[in-house]
């Protein structure tokens, strides 16, 4: 971590901000960047490629910033060229006054015209070329971030991480339009107004002198409002971010709530959330508007004072009425990036925060390296000595649990509630990493197995079924390439042909969100397809009979001995002693520890002679 200090004028605008050297690229660099005696456009460059260089730890969006340091460098090029052609009103007013008052030349005057003219043409069109280019700038860091920033954001909801889901997307647009934005602009003009203080100077040093004196004070000015709205802006956006995960939780839950008359305490648990970040919103507001008004009234007493003193200076001789009134116009013009700055500077504490969260959550979350591509998995299932919590938690649910399956074998696990049935169905297909021990396919390390080469060969049916926004077709095929007769053979095995059928639209039905237009028998019935499409040589499925009637019921029997003629390894997790005829090994599980496995009818003789031992042993005491 490096402390550094940020020069916005020549002389000495100095905004110190505590923070890493790099944290917005190559533009963040040149704000931060300390140069105190001098500034040079295009040090800041290779300093900063120097410093990536020698940075052993750089994160993935380090990295991706330092990429688009051509960017930056184009616009600083732009921004020289525009904070010279600025003084073009001043130079245009210096020589009306100089040459055509005093020689009275229409011809003069119609040249200078001309030439003001095409400066301001020029000006704007410089103007639009650097916002295109850091325009262009923000859409190559989207286009660099975006897929490890949703791959993270996957992984962090998959291991239970805390927090808003989707608020990584969010902080990954407010960095982009952060960099498209004028605010970025005027960090970079910031230093470059220094070319102003130095016309000041050259024109009286005196009222060079003054100005340098405005734009401490605006430094004062910029120090305190990073000193005060930094933490409540803070805390508003961290209680922003917690009332809108709890507002998603409601409305997920609405029927609950609608139908216990439930609303109008959630409602008031939420407004108090809500409050909290309205609160310090207005608190953060209040301080940056107030600072931002100081701001620009130092900007506009500026302008008027050097006036009054380029005045006082001409009436001694010392100066001319044309660089009097220049003086008075650069005096303004030396603040205004400035004032701007103090303006924004919301803006820029927002973009720093939303980088921060996704400088932590990359480096949390960072991308799988590549592995060697494995062959297609048989089925052959191991699992050694597991124990595992939660993400997040260190509740230990699995305690030491081993057993072992062969290629196209089929097991039920049973058990008590909160024994660990669902926990060991996360582990078996690689949701969850276990803290000890292993669980391997064919030998290899499920839980760092490439999904994307694995999850085809792989059937999974979650007891909670979660469905996606889209068609039947496209939640049967995972969402890939729709093969249709891939689609039909799936929907058949899984019994919800005839059900597809009988839609107006037939596979090409939309389901809506999560599922929202079926059925819970029809929503598992989709849930079992997808999970058994393609010919997976992998299945587990748990509890899934939970919502299915008679008829579900025995197509869900069908697709597991279906499952099985193709040697697929099958694993069911089940409360009924129906589902256990079709499966060929039993597997007991009680408080997270293996109480029995085996072939079934040796575990259900077990269990059925150890509850007859524990019923004459309670009649035995009775006597």
């Amino acid at each position: 971590m490096v402390n550094v200090s940020c020069v916005v004028c020549h002389t000495s605008a100095l905004l110190k901000i505590k923070e890493n050297l790099l944290p917005y690229g190559p533009i963040g660099f040149l704000i931060e960047r300390r140069c105190l005696g001098r500034y040079e456009p295009w040090q800041f460059v290779k300093s900063y490629r120097l410093l990536v260089s020698q940075k052993q730890d750089t994160s993935l969006i380090r990295e991706a910033l330092a990429d688009i340091y051509p960017y930056g460098k184009r616009a600083v090029l732009f921004s020289v060229f525009t904070n010279i052609l600025v003084l073009t009103p001043s130079l245009y007013m210096l020589q009306v006054y100089d040459r055509v008052v005093n020689s009275r030349s229409h011809t003069t005057l119609l040249m200078l015209t001309i030439l003001v003219i095409g400066a301001y043409v020029f000006l704007e069109m410089l103007e639009w070329v650097r916002g295109q280019v850091m325009q262009n700038a923000g859409k190559e860091l989207d286009k660099r971030l975006r897929e490890p920033v949703f791959s993270a954001m996957f992984a962090a909801k998959l291991r239970g991480s805390p927090g808003n889901g989707s608020q990584a997307l969010k902080d990954l647009k407010t960095v982009v339009d952060f960099l498209s934005s004028r605010t970025v602009l005027s960090l970079i003009d910031a230093p470059l107004a220094v070319m102003v203080l130095v016309l000041i100077f050259l024109i009286q040093p005196e009222l060079g002198g003054f100005a340098s004196a405005g734009a401490l004070v605006l430094l004062g000015i910029g120090l305190l409002n990073e000193r005060r709205i930094r933490a409540p802006l803070k805390a508003a956006n961290q209680s922003a971010v917690a009332a809108q995960t709890y507002a998603r939780g409601v409305i997920r839950n609405a029927q609950v709530i609608e139908s216990m008359g439930m609303l109008d305490h959630i409602h008031d648990r939420w407004l108090k959330i809500q409050k909290d970040s309205v609160g310090n919103q207005a608190t953060a507001s209040d301080y940056a508007g107030s600072n931002a008004a100081l701001s620009k009234l130092i900007q506009s007493l500026q302008g008027s004072l050097i006036l009054g003193f380029g005045a006082w200076f001409a009436i001694r001789g010392e100066l001319g009425g044309g660089l009097m009134i220049v003086a008075s116009i650069l005096g303004g013009r030396a603040l205004a990036p400035l004032v701007q700055l103090i303006a924004s500077w919301r803006q820029v504490l927002e973009a720093r925060n939303a980088y921060d969260r996704l400088d932590d959550l990359l480096q949390a979350f960072p991308e799988p390296e590549d592995t060697m591509k494995l062959p297609p998995p048989q089925g052959r299932l191991s699992v050694e000595g597991v124990i595992a919590s939660p993400p997040q938690t260190q509740l230990q649910i699995l305690k030491g649990v081993s057993f072992r399956l062969p290629p196209g074998g089929s097991m039920a696990v049973v058990g008590p509630s909160a024994s660990g049935k669902t926990s060991l169905a996360r582990l078996l297909v690689g949701v969850w990493t276990p803290t000890y021990g292993k669980v391997r396919l064919d030998g290899s390390d499920i839980s760092v197995w490439n999904k994307e080469e694995l999850g085809p060969y792989v059937g999974y049916l979650p007891q909670n079924v979660e469905l996606f926004d889209g068609t039947i077709a496209e939640n049967v095929a995972r969402f890939g390439e729709i093969d249709e007769e891939k689609v039909r053979e799936a929907c058949r095995m899984a019994g919800i042909e005839a059900m597809v059928g009988n839609l107006s639209q037939g596979y090409d039905t939309q389901i809506g969100e999560d599922g929202a237009f079926l059925s819970g028998g029809q929503r598992q019935g989709i849930a079992l397809a997808r999970a058994v499409y393609g010919d997976p040589r992998f299945v587990v499925l748990d509890e899934p009979d939970s919502s299915l009637d008679e008829a579900g019921n025995a197509a869900l029997l069908h697709a597991i001995g279906q499952l099985k003629e193709k040697g697929a390894t099958v694993i069911v997790i089940t409360h009924r002693k129906n589902m256990l005829k079709v499966l060929d090994n039993m597997l007991v599980l009680v408080d997270g520890r293996v109480h029995k496995f085996g072939p079934r009818n040796e575990v259900l003789a077990a269990l059925q002679s150890g509850n007859a031992s524990a019923t004459g042993k309670k009649a035995g005491g009775a006597a």
